[in-house]
């Protein structure tokens, strides 16, 4: 299938190509990635442009660690993914991580009750996501280091009070505070561009005038995925961890040796588009240049088919790499 791409696509690899900064650079990768046509086409270019974007994030927040300084908001990251939580006082923030994970969060009716993230790890199916409890943010609060809390993220989760009359407000405050800031931005559809991708959470979806409260919200922003959630109604957290886990944009992908069962306890954790030669690389770095093919058990056609390096994997496929 032709890849069709259009003038705008080709504007915006112009100004890659022509990018001096690593900022420059990721800002027109994203741009590409928002402007490609979708379908099975382009399918692999898409790939091509998440792996950059990755490696360029990856190599700016490197660039920043080795400047030095000590930063109270920093949060290692662990587990499958690392999704962290912004959202107005008493929003409800640390219920919802207090409910997901085993984090000693600290619940309080008073504002300003969390100095400092706090971070857990939520267990979904066979790997842990680490959710990331953050101090509030208003537009005029928004301490510098919590923004790079922020934009290392590989997700947020921003979190609005769908209880109280001014949900609406917090909901555009955190969006203006955040897309000023270059943290989260939107095409002029409504599509979710990088840097950072994000889902709404509706939080205290139990309390009284809620559902009225998130029926309003979505009609007046219908192009946004807003998820109502309680964190004393269960009903609304396991539904969440799956959304959750798709938000990451990972797969898990499994690796067998030769005449071995697969090792199903421990999956190798790639970005959504990733190749058999990508997997090679996680395994060990010598891999890829001695990689030949590989037998795939799950999205191929048929139990151990034999695929090419390139070949693109899905979610819970199991891999034997042939060297």
């Amino acid at each position: 299938m032709p890849a069709n791409l259009t003038q705008q696509y080709h504007h915006a690899e112009e100004r890659y190509r022509q990018a001096k900064t690593t900022e420059e650079k990721l800002k027109a990768l994203q741009e590409m990635m928002a402007v490609i046509p979708k379908h099975k086409g382009t399918e692999k270019l898409q790939a091509d442009i998440k792996r950059r974007i990755a490696r360029l994030k990856e190599e700016g927040q490197k660039k920043k660690q080795s400047k030095g300084g000590y930063n109270p908001f920093g949060v290692e990251k662990q587990g499958a993914g690392q999704i962290v939580l912004a959202g107005y006082p008493n929003c409800g923030k640390s219920a919802l991580v207090g409910a997901l994970t085993r984090a000693k969060v600290k619940v309080a009716d008073y504002p300003f009750s969390t100095p400092l993230p706090v971070s857990g790890m939520m267990p979904y199916e066979d790997i842990y996501i680490q959710l990331v409890d953050t101090p509030p943010l208003t537009s005029d609060n928004v301490p510098p280091g919590l923004l790079g809390t922020f934009r290392e993220a590989d997700a947020l989760l921003l979190v609005i009070d769908c209880s109280t009359p001014e949900c609406l407000d917090q909901l555009e405050g955190l969006l203006e505070v955040l897309q000023e800031r270059e943290v989260i931005d939107l095409s002029e559809e409504g599509e979710i561009i990088a840097p950072v991708p994000f889902m709404v959470l509706a939080a205290k979806i139990d309390k009284a005038g809620s559902e009225d409260n998130l029926e309003v919200l979505r009609q007046l922003r219908p192009e946004l995925e807003i998820a109502p959630v309680s964190a004393y109604r269960s009903d609304t957290l396991e539904p969440l961890k799956e959304k959750l886990f798709a938000l990451l944009n990972i797969i898990r992908i499994y690796g067998k040796a030769p005449g071995r069962p697969a090792e199903m306890e421990q999956p190798f954790i790639l970005r959504k588009g990733s190749t058999v030669l990508d997997f090679a690389g996680m395994v060990h770095k010598d891999f890829p240049q001695r990689l030949k093919s590989a037998l795939v058990w799950g999205s191929s056609r048929f139990d151990g088919q034999a695929v090419p390096r390139d070949y693109v994997l899905e979610d819970r496929d199991v891999v034997e790499l042939q060297l």
